[in-house]
C-alpha cells in the first residue's frame, strides 16, 4: 500500500506537468529528474558521502551525549530541574540563526556542521529517555533495591531495558533530523555536501537537479530510519515480531 500511494502520487505529478497546468521550468517532471539523477549520480554520490559524515557523526555525537546527561538528570532532581530550561532554550533557537554564528566560531569544515546536527538530533533523544526513566517500574525497582542492588544496577537491569522503545523512537526522529540539519548547515558555507550542491543548481535555476536533491534526501532520512528500526528489533527480542524461532 505504501508503494501504490508514491505510484500515484507521482502518476498525479507526471499528469500535471503533461497537462501544462504548471510549466516544466517551475516544477518539473518525475522523468526529468530521474534522468537528472541518473546522469549526475556520481557528483551526487560524491556530495552526498560528505553529508552522511557529517549527519552520522552529529548523531552518534548526540545519542552517547543524550545517554550520559539523561543518566545524570535523572539520578539528581536538583540538576534535572536546573538544566531542563536550557534544554528547550536550545529548541525555541532557530537553526537558520544559529548555523552562521557557529560557521564564524569553527570556520567552514566539519566542526559547525556536525555541531549543528548534534543540536538538531540531541533533544529528542534526551527528552524520551528522561520520560522513560521517570516512569520505570517503582515496584521492580524496589525489588532490585531491596536486595541490595546498587543505582547503576538499577539502570541496567530496570531503567534502561524499560526505556529503550522510547530511546528509539526519539532516535528515529534525530535520525531524520541529521539529514536536514547537515543540509541546512551546508546552505550556509562549505565547499563540499548536498546543501552545496543545491546552492549552486540553485543559482543556475536547474530546478531539475533541486527535485533530485530533494528526493535523495528523502530516500536517505527514510533509510535510516528503517536502521534503526532493524537494531530496534535486534535489541529488543523480547517485543512482539522482534524474536522469531
Amino acid at each position: 500500500m505504501p508503494f501504490a500511494a508514491i505510484a500515484a502520487l507521482i502518476l498525479v505529478w507526471q499528469f500535471i506537468i503533461m497537462s501544462g497546468i504548471v510549466p516544466p521550468y517551475m516544477l518539473p517532471g518525475p522523468l526529468q529528474v530521474i534522468e537528472v539523477f541518473v546522469s549526475d549520480f556520481h557528483l551526487l554520490a560524491k556530495h552526498l558521502l560528505y553529508t552522511l559524515l557529517e549527519a552520522l557523526a552529529g548523531l552518534a555525537l548526540a545519542v552517547i551525549t543524550a545517554f550520559i546527561l539523561a543518566i545524570i538528570m535523572d539520578s539528581s532532581r536538583f540538576i534535572k530541574q536546573m538544566i531542563t530550561p536550557i534544554l528547550l532554550l536550545t529548541q525555541t533557537m532557530p537553526v537558520i540563526a544559529v548555523a552562521p554564528l557557529l560557521i564564524l566560531w569553527m570556520g567552514y569544515g566539519l566542526a559547525p556542521k556536525i555541531t549543528l546536527v548534534f543540536l538538531t538530533c540531541f533533544f529528542p533523544v534526551t527528552i524520551g529517555l528522561l520520560g522513560a526513566f521517570a516512569s520505570a517500574d517503582n515496584d521492580a525497582l524496589r525489588l532490585l533495591q531491596s536486595m541490595g542492588a546498587k543505582k547503576w544496577q538499577l539502570y541496567r537491569y530496570i531503567k534502561i531495558p524499560q526505556g529503550l522503545p522510547a530511546f528509539f523512537s526519539g532516535l528515529k526522529i534525530a535520525a531524520s533530523y541529521s539529514i536536514i540539519g547537515a543540509v541546512i548547515a551546508e546552505w550556509l558555507g562549505g565547499d563540499a555536501g548536498l546543501g552545496v550542491y543545491m546552492i549552486r543548481v540553485r543559482r543556475s535555476y536547474s530546478f531539475d537537479k533541486m527535485f533530485a536533491v530533494i528526493l535523495l534526501v528523502s530516500a536517505l532520512s527514510l533509510l535510516l530510519i528503517k536502521l534503526v528500526s532493524l537494531v530496534e528489533k535486534k535489541a529488543m527480542p523480547w517485543r512482539k515480531g522482534g524474536y522469531k524461532e
